[in-house]
């Protein structure tokens, strides 16, 4: 998620901004930039890479010592991240800039419309359509007779943008004013002595003020020295209501939370929406804008290939049960580590689908490359934009997590199973074996997703008290079957990642081919119990799992939809997950098993966002 920063004050605003998105870095960025408002004009610099980047070139040419200004670290959706498309966005004349968080979804409409009006379009981003439509209002302000107004123009344009965003705009000739916007994408402002600030988290002001107002949904707020107002986007205005912001500066960086990784399970709900936003097109259908391979193409594809490591193979996994359910398409998942080494068999009509959330994994990118060499199509699913696997493929989908910053992965995951329904959904389209209303209406199930995610968080206390029980524990064993087969394999790795413990996940029915004799008593064993109502023959076998398990000393841990009142006889430990769609019960039942591998990491006293030995991004084989 990108960082923003805005601030109207008696301070030099190049100072307070660079500061405030130092304290915002740790969102991940690839490119970065400040604007200040000085003298009636608007100066500007702005660089890819790291704040190092920007910071030196400041040095070498200073930007004036304004008291306005506004500054952006940007995570790259559209347009590679490079010099060009990083924010600030300028207009024609230099007068008005933007910076911009989220995605503007009918950007293509609104620059094709900017264009036909022979408007210079620099950027390939959606953020730059934005400031030539603000500053055409308030040219068309000053024409009229009246005066040019900010924040009017941007409740003008902001009626005309669809998607999610947040929006902070700066104006050469109005000297002392900031404003910004938002629609489903966070802003908030800080209340000081003389001055205001605006920033995407209040760790960007922290040291500054602990007085902050969080801007309600489709609003806009126009910064003061001596205020702020804020109206909705029709110009109404709106109660507002200020807090006071208890977290130190450290803390304030991960949201109040203890670890990035508290952090990020709790921001699933939102990645998953995110990662749906603008997906169906105006006549209905699925509409995937980044997956660029012809429809002709995907309708001669015999065979699909996912390739991934850790965490993503284990979405690969779920990803095959939708691939072929709903496309009758042959589907195979690959360890990528091993997967050129085999001698894959591979032709013009396989489909390889790379799965990687930094789009840097070596084992992914060189099994992609040896797919490639055969003649395969390959589509990435990655988070990152402008990452090595996304450039090297024929086509790509971004999930929309924003920057995963703990080394196990959570929210990346997710969003990656969403991908891949998608991506399942749309061959279905193309291919002709799903209808447009069966697309429709698992669309509409996977929309509900991100609340039953949040159902889910807020029931996991009881969960963080056994993880707590269990800190002496030597062995975990997770079991699960169809789609929550790959569940308890993700379970058992995280608890691996986090508490340095023997964890191990089976296929339910391959307990009796040797599993078992691992059970003795007291050993917990998480099992993920299907729904009765979609796999009622498997939900019945698994039950009798738990029975065999339980009566060799287990500790059953039994995770099982809201309803399912089979279970609990041989539950020693319920954990309820909402009803589900049975190919989509991957995205609540993972969750619980995220909160059980982290709180008992963290009653280990193991660092949770850094394991011992582990990385971020894996780049060599």
């Amino acid at each position: 998620m990108c960082g923003i920063v805005g601030y109207v004050g008696h301070q030099v605003a190049l100072d307070v901004v660079i500061a405030g998105l130092k304290r915002l870095e740790y969102r991940g960025y690839d490119s970065a930039g400040v604007a200040v408002v000085a003298d009636g004009e608007l100066a500007m610099d702005k660089r890819a890479g790291k704040l190092a980047n920007l910071e030196k070139s400041l040095a070498e040419q200073p930007l004036p010592a304004g008291t306005t200004g506004i500054g952006h670290t940007r995570w790259a959706t559209h347009g590679a991240p490079n010099d060009r498309n990083a924010h600030p966005h300028l207009d024609g004349p230099g007068r008005v800039a933007v910076v911009h968080n989220g995605i503007v979804e009918n950007f293509v409409a609104l620059r094709a419309e900017l264009a036909e009006r022979g408007v210079e379009l620099r950027s390939e981003t959606d953020t730059e359509v934005v400031v030539h439509l603000l500053s055409e209002a308030l040219d068309a302000m000053e024409a009229d007779g009246g005066a040019r107004d900010l924040a009017e123009a941007m409740r003008r344009v902001c009626r005309r943008l669809e998607g999610a965003f947040t929006l902070v705009a700066a104006d050469a000739a109005q000297p002392d004013v900031v404003v910004g916007a938002r629609r489903n994408s966070p802003l908030v402002v800080g209340l000081g002595e003389g001055e205001n600030f605006l920033a995407s988290d209040v760790a960007a002001f922290i040291a500054h003020t602990r007085t902050a107002l969080e801007l309600g949904q489709d609003q806009v707020v126009e910064l003061r020295r001596d205020g702020v107002t804020v109206t909705d986007f029709a110009g109404a205005p709106v109660e507002t209501n200020e807090y006071r912001v208890d977290w130190d500066a450290s803390a304030a960086e991960k949201g109040g939370y203890d670890y990035f990784m508290l952090k990020e399970i709790a921001e699933q709900p939102k990645a998953v929406a995110d990662t749906l936003l603008g997906r169906i097109g105006a006549d209905g259908q699925l509409t995937l804008d980044e997956v660029r391979i012809p429809d002709s193409v995907l309708r001669e594809i015999d065979k699909i290939v996912i390739i991934a490591c850790g965490t993503s193979f284990h979405a690969g996994l779920i990803a095959k049960y939708a691939i072929e359910h709903w496309t009758r398409i042959p589907c195979e998942v690959e360890v990528a580590s091993e997967f050129r080494y085999r001698d894959p068999i591979l032709d013009q009509q396989t489909l390889v689908v790379a799965i990687s959330q930094s789009g840097e994994s070596m084992d992914t990118l060189m099994a992609l490359r040896h797919a490639r060499e055969q003649g395969a199509k390959v589509l990435a699913i990655c988070n990152t934009n402008g990452s090595t696997i996304p450039r090297e493929s024929d086509a790509v989908l971004y999930t929309h997590a924003g920057p995963e910053v703990a080394v196990a992965s959570t929210k990346a995951f997710l969003t990656q199973l969403v991908a891949c329904y998608l991506v399942a959904l749309y061959l279905g389209q193309v291919r002709g074996t799903k209808w447009g209303d069966e697309i429709t209406e698992v669309i509409r199930q996977l929309a509900d997703m991100p609340q039953q995610v949040e159902r889910v968080l807020d029931t996991m206390e009881p969960v963080r008290e056994l993880a707590r029980s269990l800190a002496d524990a030597r062995s975990v064993l997770f079991l699960g079957r169809h789609v929550g087969y790959p569940v308890a394999l993700e379970g058992a790795l995280k608890l691996k990642e986090l508490a340095y413990m023997h964890a191990e996940g089976f296929a339910a029915g391959e307990l009796k081919h040797g599993p078992i004799a691992l059970i003795e008593e007291g050993l917990p064993v998480v099992v993920v119990v299907p729904s009765p109502r979609g796999r009622s023959v498997l939900h019945d076998k698994i039950v009798s799992n738990i029975q065999e398990i339980r009566a060799r000393g287990a500790r059953t841990i039994v995770v099982a939809e809201e309803g399912d009142e089979a279970v609990v006889p041989f539950a020693d430990h319920l954990v309820r997950i909402p009803r589900t769609p049975v190919l989509l019960q991957p995205l609540v039942a993972t969750v619980p098993l995220q909160v059980f591998a982290c709180e008992l990491a963290t009653a280990k006293g193991h660092e949770v966002d850094q394991p011992r030995n582990l990385a971020k991004s894996v780049t060599v084989e």
